[in-house]
């Protein structure tokens, strides 16, 4: 068995491991950013390499705001991951999208305010392209991996990242809404954006296990309500990830991979020596 994986699984609230990956091996990696939220495992799941990192640590004691996400990203693609699965938990915004569905976003919308977006600076600028911040490719893979799991699975949708760790006020989550809002969480932003200037493929697994407090007839949410969600659909999440290592392409047919061919505007004769070697990792293929 081929020990780099090329696939990688973030687990969010209520997924803190992945108890089908087999012949498993924890990496404690330090990056120039830091440590990573916990020890990478890296198994075999049908035969194909996986690692998997627990978003919020090991017994979820970071909050979101607190998740080092540079230090996660570049963790992974150190290992030489390429694709990456974020499973999620999220609050719907719309009525047909229903505690205990799934939904696999196609936009979103980066509602923070304090956390770190990028990889550059200090040195070296980049203007990244996320028109598009999910891979297409991959999330395709995903919707049909996860509906031949048997999941209620919805295409498409503009996730929005709120800071958190509190939950919406009505005002918040109504105002959501009238923006064009389909599903809400803590978690996405930074992360789709800092796995495109990492140019990997980065696809969404949002499981719906609220209303927010928008909806009237229903209970505002709540964390036992979340958990009691998620718990129910971890063996399909589970199904879901193993359905898609059958079908995953071997080599990427998108662009994720050149993200920053284009991107990179710093003269490279101007570019400090230690951003370079910190950064290496990410531009060394376009520098001379």
């Amino acid at each position: 068995m081929e020990r780099q994986p090329k696939l990688a699984v973030l687990g969010g609230s209520g997924l803190y491991s992945m108890p089908g990956l087999q012949n498993t091996s924890e990496h404690e990696i330090e990056t120039p950013f830091g440590s990573p939220s916990a020890p990478i495992v890296v198994g075999e799941l049908e035969g194909i390499t996986v690692a998997f990192l627990a978003r919020h640590g090991i017994g979820h004691h970071i909050t979101p705001s607190e998740v080092n996400y540079r230090a996660n990203i570049y963790a992974l693609k150190s290992l030489g991951v390429e694709r990456i699965v974020s499973v999620s938990a999220c609050g719907s915004l719309r009525e047909d999208f229903a505690p205990g569905h799934i939904v696999i976003p196609d936009q979103l919308f980066d509602f923070t305010k304090d956390r770190r977006r990028t990889f550059f600076g200090q040195g070296m600028v980049a203007h990244v392209d996320v028109a598009s911040p999910f891979c297409a490719d991959l999330s395709a893979m995903l919707y049909e991996a996860t509906r031949a799991a048997g999941g209620i699975v919805h295409r498409d949708g503009a996730f929005i990242t709120i800071e958190g760790p509190r939950f919406s006020t009505k005002a918040e989550s109504n105002t959501f809404r009238a923006w064009g809002m389909d599903i809400i969480g803590m978690t996405t932003s930074p992360e789709a954006f800092l796995a495109r200037e990492a140019e990997m493929c980065y696809a969404v697994m949002a499981h719906v296990t609220d209303y927010d407090v928008w909806h009237v007839s229903e209970e505002p949410v709540t964390v036992e309500m979340v958990i009691r969600i998620l718990n129910q659909n971890t063996a399909l999440a589970q199904e879901a990830i193993r359905n898609l290592v059958k079908i995953l392409r071997p080599d990427r047919e998108c662009n994720c991979g050149q993200a920053l061919s284009n991107a990179l505007i710093t003269d490279p004769k101007v570019i400090p020596e230690e951003t370079r070697q910190r950064l290496g990792l990410l531009v060394d293929k376009y520098l001379p």
